[in-house]
Parts: C-alpha cells; sequence; structure tokens
C-alpha cells in the first residue's frame, strides 16, 4: 500500500520555507524543533529525495530544486485542505463565520466602509476579516490558502482562479483650474506638454488600466515620477504640476474636495476598469462570494 505524506509534515515544510529557520518553524507550527526537523526528515524519506540542504555548522539552510517545487504542491494541497474544512463549516448558512477578504489600495479606501456596513446589516453573522495589498501580493496569498477572495481590478492574470466581474468604474482625467484654461477641449495627448501625466508606481495595476483604457500611447508624455497612492498624485496635479487619470470611485468618495481641481473627459470612448470578484476554483464558498459581489455591485 501506499505512504502519502501528512498534512502535518507538508505544514512544516511550508512554514520551513517561509521562515528559513528551523526553531522560528517549530514556533510557528507549535512542536519542538527537534519534532519538526524529524517530521521534515520522514518527509524526505517518504518523496526519496532531499528537499532541504542543512549546513549545521554554519546554522543555515537551502532548498533544494525539488524542495522548491514541493512547497508549492505543498502549499496548493493545505490551501485545498482548508478549502475541504469550509465546505463542513458551510454546510448550513454560508454567509457566517470568518471571510477573509482582500482588497488593492485603489479600491479599498473608496469601498471597504461601505462594504463592511451592509454585510454587517444583510449578514451580521459573517465576519469580514480586510486586508489591503497590491494585486500579486493579494493574488500569491490566494493561492496559498491566506485568502479566501479578492476585489481586483480588471483585467488581470489571475492564474487560473475563478473570478466574476460585477461592476466598472470610469476614469477621468484631473487637471487644476489655472492649467483647464489653456487646454483645448476635447483633450488631445499631442498637444500636452511633455512629462505631464502623474502615474502610480506600476505595483498598482491601475497605471496599466488607466493607460489602456484612456489609449495614453504616447510615454514622452508621462512624468518619472511615480506615486504610492492616489492622494499623492493628487496633490501634485493640484499643485499645478500636470494631470492624472482618478477612478471615478474615487471622485465619487470625495478624494477631489477642497481641491483647486477640474474634472474633464479623457480621450478615447467609454474608459474604464472592471472591477471583479477572484477566488479559488476549489473553494466551497461560491454562493458566498456570489452575495458579497452583489453588495459590491450595488455599491459601484
Amino acid at each position: 500500500m501506499n505512504k502519502f505524506p501528512s498534512l502535518k509534515q507538508l505544514h512544516y515544510l511550508v512554514t520551513l520555507s517561509e521562515t528559513h529557520h528551523f526553531g522560528e518553524a517549530a514556533k510557528r507550527c507549535f512542536v519542538s524543533q527537534s519534532t519538526l526537523s524529524s517530521g521534515i526528515q520522514n518527509l524526505e524519506m517518504l518523496l526519496d529525495c532531499h528537499l532541504v540542504e542543512r549546513d549545521t555548522k554554519a546554522k543555515t539552510l537551502v532548498f533544494t530544486s525539488m524542495g522548491e517545487q514541493v512547497v508549492e504542491r505543498a502549499r496548493e494541497l493545505l490551501a485545498c485542505s482548508r478549502d475541504l474544512v469550509e465546505l463542513s463549516r458551510c454546510c448550513g448558512d454560508g454567509m457566517e463565520g470568518p471571510l477573509r477578504v482582500g482588497c488593492i489600495p485603489t479600491i479599498a479606501p473608496f469601498l471597504l466602509c461601505g462594504l463592511v456596513q451592509q454585510v454587517n446589516v444583510l449578514y451580521p453573522k459573517l465576519n469580514l476579516l480586510l486586508r489591503e495589498d497590491t494585486t500579486t501580493n493579494l493574488l500569491a496569498a490566494l493561492q496559498h490558502g491566506e485568502m479566501d477572495v479578492l476585489i481586483l481590478a480588471l483585467p488581470v492574470d489571475i492564474h487560473g482562479m475563478a473570478s466574476k466581474v460585477v461592476g466598472r468604474d470610469a476614469f477621468k482625467m484631473v487637471i487644476s483650474k489655472q492649467q483647464a484654461s489653456s487646454v483645448t477641449m476635447p483633450l488631445h495627448y499631442a498637444d500636452l506638454p511633455d512629462k505631464s501625466v502623474f502615474l502610480l508606481e506600476k505595483e498598482h495595476c491601475l497605471t496599466e488600466h488607466a493607460v489602456s483604457a484612456c489609449q495614453l500611447t504616447a510615454k514622452e508624455k508621462i512624468n518619472p515620477f511615480t506615486a504610492t497612492s492616489l492622494h499623492t498624485v493628487v496633490q501634485m496635479v493640484a499643485n499645478g504640476l500636470g494631470m492624472t487619470f482618478i477612478p471615478q470611485m474615487a471622485i465619487k468618495h470625495g478624494i477631489l474636495e477642497n481641491q483647486n481641481l477640474v474634472v474633464i473627459e479623457p480621450p478615447g470612448k467609454d474608459a474604464y476598469r472592471e472591477i471583479g470578484l477572484v477566488w479559488r476554483p476549489t473553494s466551497s464558498r461560491t454562493a458566498t462570494f456570489e452575495k458579497l459581489g452583489d453588495i459590491v455591485k450595488s455599491l459601484l
């Protein structure tokens, strides 16, 4: 009869890959260091390959190529096991218990407060555990089973995850009133000074979405300065340094209040980004995500 790795062994290995320290990994797993080390050694014997190269004198470790591959598979298996547990928990009402929701920074400040308020009213037994992070980091957390569902701007490579679009968020151009008086409408990028368009860092997918949706192909118009938040680019524009793209969601929630700014339509037709929910296809909480998506849709 074939023997298979235990979830405990896989958990030890994944935790060790995250800490790169046997002692710290053992603490996270609430076991002794010898227990964790023995568990990983047994896993290596079971798989008949070395996963971790240990240097006891230097007290260092390196994961082998096979070890790194096993870690990735182990993360997937652990995520599936968590989904299995959630299936039993949600066999009754799916709108109760904890739900780990991730959201990107260009959506979170303008959506999550309303989302929490609506969930508290409609589904008081559902406990939202929120995390704000970049698309890349959130997708990695979802794949590793650390998040249940994400609220992202689409399109984006979701690496085989399930998704549902719940609404659109239009892009607007924002410019200071002083500069607006010298701009000919309708706006053409060719008429703008070089380096006059301010954008977020590339880690924020809003930049790629805005540039694509608003058909900005002239790279010389983009300022080399990149911001980490929409509030920063708003301040740059408010001080007469140029212009930027702002999603309607942010404008609706007052990001331009008390600023000497004008909102104009960007070049291109029907410029927008899609807002969607993303989750693991193995998750048993699809019905929960559908209802959560309905709330997000109503808020948009």
